[in-house]
């Protein structure tokens, strides 16, 4: 059996994955979470997620039994966050934390270790994912890319983490974990499926991404794309004249329709690149903007993953073709 294969095998089994689990937390299992003593079996379990992402996820798979606080907000830059008084009190005072790792919340490291000293419930995204699927950096092959919500397969199984983790502090609920995983399970399959078919309309020597930060490396590998980024993966990584210049130069030589800007990073960066490149006669527009290190807000109807990734793809290849 392939790996593509297995995977899609595995997340088809979520519920007897679960219900192993459950079988090794009845069996006392040292390292699995639990409910806080007195914490009522009727009292909704109160979730804070640093990321737009990991909110949307944890209300998918919560459901009705938790309420989710998101510490960030649509178009909030998670590499340069810094987490305010009120916002250690809330993860302080949080049955359960949910943030992301590979140094995404860059700045937040020391208030995770504290939670990790007070023994708080902590769900990680980094743990779900196999060291072998992450990129990394090429200045720095010790610091792993953390953008992996751009490959759906890989989120799928961010997904898979939570509901296990979710079954393992609060069993009696397991059931709907479960059941809210493997539906929204399906529903990430059919996202996959909606961007590749979008991909398939342009041609191969069209698939060229090139945005303010390097974000969408994942991207690139799971869809057939080249992307390239103006600053590094992090944010805090500032674009120089020659980064400019190298890159203007790029997107002549390859005759690049459309480049574009992202919802949480500033766009001055983006609009000097378009300046480069039309200074030197020829003519390239932005594409539009993309969602990179947060979802939409209520407004712009894209405050959930799927209805992100969607529009990030729509986006793309309305303005390549």
């Amino acid at each position: 059996m392939n790996t593509k294969n297995f995977k899609g095998a595995k997340y088809l089994c979520l519920s007897i994955i679960i219900s192993l689990a459950l079988v090794l937390g009845a069996c006392g299992n040292s390292n699995a979470l639990v409910k806080q003593e007195g914490q009522s079996q009727t009292e909704k379990t109160q979730i804070v997620a640093t990321t737009t992402m990991l909110a949307d996820l944890s209300r998918i798979i919560g459901g009705d039994f938790v309420e989710v606080k998101g510490l960030m907000g649509p178009g909030i830059d998670p590499h340069l966050y810094q987490a305010s008084a009120g916002d250690v009190s809330a993860l302080q005072n949080a049955d359960v934390v949910v943030y992301h790792g590979l140094d995404l919340e860059g700045k937040m490291g020391a208030v995770f270790d504290s939670l990790s000293e007070m023994n708080k419930t902590i769900i990680r995204a980094e743990d779900a994912i196999d060291r072998s699927d992450l990129l990394s950096d090429e200045e720095d092959v010790n610091y792993f890319d953390p953008h992996i919500w751009f490959d759906v397969s890989l989120w799928k199984d961010v997904t898979e983490h939570f509901a296990r983790e979710m079954v393992l502090y609060d069993p009696d609920n397991a059931s709907v974990y479960a059941l809210n995983a493997e539906n929204y399970l399906r529903e990430l399959d059919e996202a996959e499926l909606y961007i590749k078919n979008r991909v398939d309309e342009l041609p191969e020597d069209s698939r060229v991404l090139i945005t303010a930060h390097d974000a969408f490396q994942y991207f690139a590998h799971a869809y057939g794309f080249e992307v390239r980024g103006l600053q590094g993966i992090s944010t805090d990584a500032e674009a120089g004249t020659a980064d400019v210049r190298e890159l203007a130069d790029f997107i002549i030589d390859r005759e690049i329709k459309a480049i574009f800007i992202e919802s949480s990073v500033p766009h001055k960066s983006v609009e000097a690149l378009q300046a480069a490149v039309r200074a030197q006669g020829f003519d390239v527009e932005i594409g539009g903007e993309l969602y990179s290190d947060s979802l939409g807000d209520q407004a712009s109807g894209h405050e959930t993953y799927i209805a992100t990734i969607k529009a990030n793809i729509d986006t793309i290849v309305d303005a390549l073709k």
